[in-house]
């Protein structure tokens, strides 16, 4: 019901603000479990993908989210329960283990689940090297990967800026990446780190961003 609320209300309200430009939400698939991968620069950006895609995609969330008491954590907790978001402790030392397992319960489940493969929002604009967590997803759940390019979010919440400002962004879906000559590797470093890398390679391609970080050059994306 909520997820209903949250597409029939706050996706019209982002529209009419924010004017996005979208492309490619037919690479979606219509069924079946699928992977987000985008890049990343804006906290905005786990609300503007979920609302402009054409399926639910889960993210995760800080768990302080879900419980700050009062109205204004009440608040909270409805839009990012309305928005598929997913409460995680980042403090513990079992974090990064519980994250890929809470992912995996929504890919098994048949769901979308959406990833920042670099870790981190960039603060400089910069597209950095993909960690391999969203290879062990894809490879695990054998299931397609939508890679993502969204630019202009950074321009509506810019690091360090408590409020939004009104801004053009845009969100494209690139086509669906499978990787079946790894399939039952998601074990293996290499195999990991050339299927990231091939992802990483679509959402530069998307994004338009400058790569930093990322030593020799990657594989391309088929």
């Amino acid at each position: 019901m909520l997820y209903l609320i949250a597409h029939f209300v706050l996706r019209p309200l982002f529209l009419l603000v924010f004017r996005p430009h979208v492309q490619g939400r037919e690479n979606v698939p219509a069924t079946g479990a699928f992977i987000i991968a985008s890049n990343h620069l804006s906290f905005i950006d786990s609300m503007a993908i979920p609302l402009m895609a054409p399926r639910r995609v889960g993210y995760l969330a800080k768990a302080e989210y879900f419980t700050t008491p009062g109205l204004r954590g009440w608040l909270t907790k409805t839009l990012f329960t309305a928005l598929g978001a997913l409460p995680v402790e980042r403090q513990t030392h079992r974090a990064a283990q519980e994250a890929l397992d809470t992912a995996m319960t929504v890919l098994n489940a048949g769901g979308g689940f959406g990833v920042y493969p670099e870790g981190t929002r960039s603060r400089d604009g910069r597209l950095a090297r993909g960690k391999t967590g969203v290879a062990w997803l894809a490879l695990t759940a054998d299931c397609p990967v939508v890679p993502v390019g969204i630019t202009g979010t950074d321009r509506i919440q810019p690091i360090g800026a408590r409020y939004w400002r009104p801004h053009r962004f845009s969100v494209t879906f690139g086509k669906p990446l499978t990787f079946p000559e790894y399939r039952g590797k998601a074990g293996n470093n290499r195999a990991r780190r050339e299927v990231t890398d091939r992802i990483m390679e679509a959402i530069a391609e998307l994004s338009g961003q400058e790569k930093a970080g990322w030593g020799e050059a990657a594989p391309k994306a088929s």
